[in-house]
């Protein structure tokens, strides 16, 4: 990843529904969710929700596929690693290992909250 795909990605989750609607994908992966349900989880109106979906898939966050009459969103593993990998890229004076801990020390109680577009 080059710097301006990384500032492009970064960019797409630097809004707080696109961010929610990030991270409640992440919670259900790999099955992901239907865009309707996705939209009534979070309290967002199904354009909106479209609008931001779209700027995520073109991030490479996330990927959709058709089943029947809906869209099932689901995270891009390869966007997410490609992105914490360039963010880690020369983490720790060469010792990149030394990031692995992150993601369990980061766990925190979810926070439900209902956004508003």
């Amino acid at each position: 990843m080059d710097t301006s795909t990384a500032v492009d990605t970064l960019s797409a989750l630097a809004q707080p529904s696109r961010l929610q609607i990030f991270r409640l994908l992440v919670k259900h992966s790999p099955a992901g969710l239907a865009a309707g349900k996705i939209a009534d989880d979070l309290g967002v109106r199904h354009n909106t929700l479209s609008s931001h979906v779209a700027i995520l898939t073109r991030a490479g966050l996330l990927r959709s596929e058709r089943n029947g009459r809906s869209i099932i969103y689901s995270v891009n593993p390869q966007g997410i690693k490609s992105l914490l990998a360039y963010l880690v890229e020369d983490c720790c004076n060469g010792q990149p290992e030394l990031c692995t801990p992150m993601a369990s020390e980061s766990k925190q109680p979810g926070r439900s909250k209902r956004i508003a577009d």
